[in-house]
């Protein structure tokens, strides 16, 4: 699958539960592309599937990696990352990743400015809530000159300020229902807006999303 949804200047919404989980050069890795150049760039967004006993061969990411532990436990040469951990390798970092029970991740490959050398390991579950505007509560994750990365939780019945993302936002839907004028966006959705983009979002029940803002081209 080559150049899936990588029209930066257009905002895309995929609910990642209609699609179907496609094979990967690797047995019992299977994947639901978000987002993907061909092959040989090896950038990609995805939802990717270990089965139980997977092991990867050891390989390298030229432009780092970024993964988010959706179901459970994910692992590599360095230790174990249950659900809900938050995992950063930088740009030329390598491991030998495999799974003993299986899980789902959410991961992004090849898409950290090299000089982004920060490494990240965040157990989310275990990670207090911070304050943040209005009723919601922020984890901030990741910071480096304007890109931000973090979890929001948003309570019910939250609505948000009408807002401009400059250099634009991303959103995976982690649990809840996620609104705003343009639509719905269950569990499990991933939505990009671009640079300069606006909405006024808010939830009628409890949600957490993942939000990057500012990676985007401007």
């Amino acid at each position: 699958m080559q150049h899936l949804n990588l029209d930066f200047s257009k905002r895309v919404v995929v609910d990642s539960n209609t699609l179907d989980w496609l094979p990967s050069p690797l047995e019992g890795v299977t994947r639901k592309p978000l987002a993907r150049e061909n092959l040989e760039s090896g950038h990609a967004t995805s939802i990717v599937r270990y089965q139980a006993g997977t092991h990867f061969s050891a390989h390298s990411h030229p432009q780092g990696e970024e993964i988010l532990v959706l179901e459970g436990t994910f692992s590599d040469e360095d230790g174990d990352y249950p659900q809900g951990t938050y995992i950063r390798n930088p740009p030329g970092s390598h491991h030998r990743p495999f799974s003993t029970d299986g899980c789902i991740l959410f991961v992004k490959l090849n898409q950290f400015d090299l000089r982004d050398r920060e490494r990240v390991r965040i157990d989310t579950e275990k990670q207090p809530w911070q304050a943040g505007i209005g009723g919601l509560k922020v984890m901030s994750l990741h910071d480096f000159e304007g890109q931000h990365t973090a979890l929001v939780k948003w309570p019910a019945d939250e609505v948000f300020q009408p807002h401009r993302h400059f250099g634009g936002e991303e959103i995976l839907v982690l649990s809840g229902l996620f609104e705003d004028e343009h639509g719905q966006y269950p569990t499990h959705s991933w939505v990009r807006s671009p640079h300069l983009s606006e909405h006024h979002p808010f939830v009628k029940q409890e949600t957490i999303i993942f939000v990057k803002v500012g990676h985007l081209p401007i």
